[in-house]
């Protein structure tokens, strides 16, 4: 903690010195004023006038007393003490008592406003001056005085008692409960209605229904996707961010998705294929996607999902009995060797 203390001092001091260096200027130019206008104006351009005034050296008895005054200690100030860092020897003041401008005074001499001239803006720049020169002081007592390290140490830590401790003023304003739910990636996706698009050579992707919108007559309509000349749109169904899509392979297997979860893209974009979403096996692939939007989203026991193979075999299979997800899917039916599924739908069982 002291030296956290101890080189925010020294950071405090840098800064409180490059002000109090660019104020003397400025206390310069006020004692000189006249003189100054008549080299700026006389001057053809900026950088000529910078460095005429900084070619010869200036009076001013305000900053002569301020670098030659007394301490309260009765001893001398040393005029060093107030130099920034990096400054050459040739500019500040001078042995003679007349004190000569470094390039950055004479630039913020040019750039200071007539404002600036007023009788009150002279004495707001002297009185500042003559703060951050009681400033730098107080500074350089710090880093000179350990025992006013330690007050400061032991000032902050009661602030922060104060403020963090178990008093009437810290004290604990939020309630922790240790029973609070852990927050899925799913609970930070904005329930929004998709447009989901699968092609026939197995090509999924999803876009916002807010891309769409109605057409006036004799509009052209908007491409949904794009797609290569041996491929076209195979399904295209509106669902819920949060609702499942239930994707059966020719293998009988069942695999779960979540709309959200499908790769987003622009109306331009063919999509991503499905088969890399999954952990399919070799030469299986993905030929019937179901989406459970509306009531069937609780996967309801009173639903069901109907299935057919190409040698004829079909099965009728509850809806709940798909409501337990896996990442390594399921059987949905056993096959034949050399029969595959070629469909499958919801229905009420009443058909």
């Amino acid at each position: 903690r002291r030296e956290v203390v101890t080189r925010r001092t020294v950071f405090n001091l840098r800064k409180a010195r490059e002000r109090g260096h660019v104020l003397e200027g400025l206390a310069v130019a006020l004692a000189n004023i006249d003189e100054f206008i008549r080299i700026i104006r006389e001057s053809p351009t900026p950088p000529v006038a910078r460095s005429e005034l900084m070619a010869r050296p200036w009076d001013s008895q305000l900053v002569r007393e301020m670098l030659t005054r007394t301490r309260a200690d009765g001893g001398i100030i040393n005029a060093d003490d107030y130099r920034p860092e990096g400054l050459e020897r040739a500019f500040g003041m001078g042995g003679d008592g007349l004190y000569r401008l470094s390039e950055t005074q004479a630039q913020e001499i040019l750039q200071m406003r007539l404002q600036r001239l007023t009788g009150l803006e002279q004495d707001k720049i002297v009185a500042e001056y003559k703060e951050v020169m009681g400033e730098i002081d107080d500074l350089l007592d710090i880093l000179s005085n350990p025992e006013r390290v330690s007050t400061i140490i032991g000032d902050e830590l009661t602030v922060v008692k104060q403020e963090f401790g178990q008093t009437k003023l810290g004290a604990r304003r939020s309630e922790i409960e240790h029973n609070a739910q852990d927050l899925a990636t799913e609970d930070l996706i904005t329930p929004t209605d998709m447009v989901v698009t699968l092609s026939h050579s197995g090509y999924i992707k999803s876009q916002p229904l807010s891309e769409y919108r109605a057409q006036k007559r004799g509009g052209r309509g908007k491409q949904a996707t794009a797609t290569k000349e041996d491929d076209w749109i195979d399904q295209l169904f509106i669902a819920n961010t949060h609702d499942y899509i239930l994707c059966f392979s020719n293998r009988g297997r069942l695999y779960w998705l979540k709309v959200w979860e499908v790769p987003a893209g622009s109306r331009g974009s063919r999509g991503r294929p499905i088969v890399n979403m999954f952990p399919l096996q070799e030469g299986e692939k993905i030929n019937v996607v179901l989406p459970l939007t509306g009531e069937m989203r609780s996967f309801p026991s009173d639903r069901y999902v109907f299935m057919a193979t190409s040698m004829g075999t079909v099965k009728k299979t509850t809806l709940d009995e798909f409501s337990n997800p896996r990442k390594a899917g399921i059987i949905a039916v056993d096959l034949d060797e050399g029969d595959f599924l070629i469909g499958a739908a919801l229905t009420d069982g009443q058909h």
